[in-house]
C-alpha cells in the first residue's frame, strides 16, 4: 500500500504490526545443543565412575579388617568390647558404621564413651572411656555413681561394696524434682571428691553421706557411726576446721555423740554424758 506521500506502509493485522521473521541461526543452535549433550554426558560418566569406584572400595578384599585395636581398658576385657562391637575379621572397612558401633559398645554400663576410627587400609581403633565408680546410692536398690554424678549400674553379685553410700535421695524425688535431685547428687559427689584429697578426716573415714533437702548434708563415720553435720556447701572450710582437731578427738570417738560443723568458725563436739560419767 502506498500512502499519499509515496512511502510504503507496513501491513497491520488488528492492532499489531506484522514483522518479517528473521532466519534461524542453525549453526548457533547446533553448538548450543552440542554443549548440552557434552555436559550431560560428563555428568553421567562422572556418576558412573563414582558408583564404580564405590563398588570397588566396598567389595575389595584389600580393605577387609585385619586388626582391631582397643585402647584404655582397665576393668573390661577386649573380648567384651569386640563382642559388643560386632566387628568381624574381613569386614570391609568402608562398610562399617562407626557411630553405630560406638553406640553398641556404650550399651555396656561400664563404658562412658567409645570412639571408633578407621586406620587405612585394614585396621579399626576403638578408644574406650570407662566409668569410675565413686559411691553407691540407695534408691530402694543399690546403684553405682561415677565421678561425674551419673547413676550407671545396679549392683550385682561380686561388685565391690567398699564405697560411701549416698542416702536421702529416693527414686520418687528424682522423678518429681529431677533438676534439684541432680544438683544435690552432684554436690554429694563433689563432697566425696574433697574428702578423697584429705589426710586426716578423709573418705576412708566415711561410710555414708545423707542428703536432706531442708537440713543439708550429714556424714556418718565408719568408726562409731558418728554423725557429722555439714549443712549445705561450700564444704571445704568446714572440713578443714575438723581436720585441725581430728587427731585429738579421734581417740575419744567412743564418747562422742555428734559433730556439728555448720557453725561459723567452730567445731561443736557433742559428748555422750552417760558414757563420760561411767568412765569418770
Amino acid at each position: 500500500m502506498i500512502d499519499q506521500k509515496g512511502q510504503k506502509r507496513r501491513r497491520l493485522k488488528g492492532n499489531r504490526l506484522i514483522k518479517g521473521k528473521a532466519p534461524r541461526d542453525w549453526k548457533r543452535i547446533f553448538h548450543r545443543g552440542l554443549r548440552i549433550v557434552l555436559v550431560c554426558g560428563s555428568v553421567v560418566l562422572g556418576a558412573g565412575g563414582t558408583v564404580l569406584a564405590a563398588r570397588v572400595l566396598f567389595e575389595s578384599d584389600y580393605f577387609g579388617v585385619e586388626k582391631v585395636s582397643i585402647m584404655n581398658l582397665q576393668r573390661l576385657s577386649s573380648e567384651e568390647i569386640m563382642s559388643a562391637s560386632d566387628i568381624r575379621g574381613g569386614d570391609n572397612i568402608f562398610s562399617l558404621d562407626l557411630e553405630l558401633i560406638g553406640r553398641k559398645i556404650e550399651e555396656n554400663p561400664w563404658v562412658s564413651r567409645a570412639d571408633v576410627e578407621r586406620i587405612f587400609p585394614r585396621e579399626v581403633v576403638v578408644k574406650v572411656t570407662e566409668r569410675e565408680e565413686r559411691a553407691i546410692i540407695d534408691l530402694g536398690y543399690l546403684y553405682y555413681v561415677d565421678k561425674n554424678g551419673e547413676i550407671f549400674k545396679g549392683l550385682t553379685a561380686g561388685d565391690r561394696l567398699d564405697y560411701p553410700v549416698i542416702t536421702g535421695l529416693n527414686r520418687q524425688f528424682f522423678l518429681e524434682q529431677p533438676e534439684q535431685a541432680r544438683e544435690l547428687l552432684l554436690q554429694a559427689v563433689a563432697l566425696l571428691a574433697d574428702l578423697a584429697g584429705r589426710d586426716q578426716f578423709n573418705i576412708d573415714e566415711v561410710s555414708e553421706v545423707n542428703v536432706d533437702v531442708k537440713d543439708g548434708f550429714e556424714l556418718t563415720t565408719c568408726r562409731g557411726g558418728i554423725p557429722v553435720h555439714l549443712g549445705f556447701s561450700p564444704f571445704a572450710a568446714k572440713l578443714a576446721r575438723l581436720e585441725k582437731i581430728y587427731g585429738e578427738i579421734r581417740p575419744r570417738f567412743g564418747m562422742i555423740r555428734a559433730i556439728d560443723l555448720n557453725v561459723v568458725d567452730r567445731v561443736i563436739v557433742r559428748m555422750d554424758r552417760h558414757i563420760a560419767l561411767n568412765q569418770g
